[in-house]
């Protein structure tokens, strides 16, 4: 069973400006969607993420002679903007944004809730594989 991690985007949302957010997996597969976009559209737009990340993971070294690690990638566009930032192992979250989006809380906020996704994938060790009473 697929877990709802629509919650993660949803807050992402709270965001005023804030228009569209998807989560991606690392092959461009849609793994959640906010319900403001429509499955073709996001499904289309994973694609295009997925190849945007590793894109900017290839010229990461150019920014830090040749030690630059990607953190975020930020694209301008005649209507808004386009957020991208790793969600975890192989996994990507994008938001789209209004021109006037306060681009500082948008990038807090995409940070906060994907720490708080990885707090809620993880699964804790076990301490006993035993079958103690």
């Amino acid at each position: 069973m697929k877990p709802d991690l629509s919650w993660v985007l949803d807050d992402v949302l709270t965001v005023s400006g804030a228009r569209h957010a998807i989560l991606v997996s690392a092959d461009g597969l849609l793994l959640e969607r906010s319900s403001d976009i429509s499955r073709d559209d996001a499904e289309k737009n994973a694609a295009a993420m997925s190849s945007m990340q590793s894109l900017s993971r290839a010229v990461a070294p150019f920014v830090a002679g040749g030690k630059g690690v990607w953190k975020q990638t930020l694209m301008e566009y005649d209507g808004g903007w386009i957020f991208l930032i790793a969600a975890g192992s192989g996994s990507y979250m994008a938001v789209s944004a209004a021109l006037d989006v306060d681009m500082e809380l948008m990038s807090i906020r995409m940070q906060q809730q994907v720490k708080a996704l990885g707090v809620a994938l993880s699964t804790p060790e076990r301490q006993s594989a035993g079958a103690e009473a």
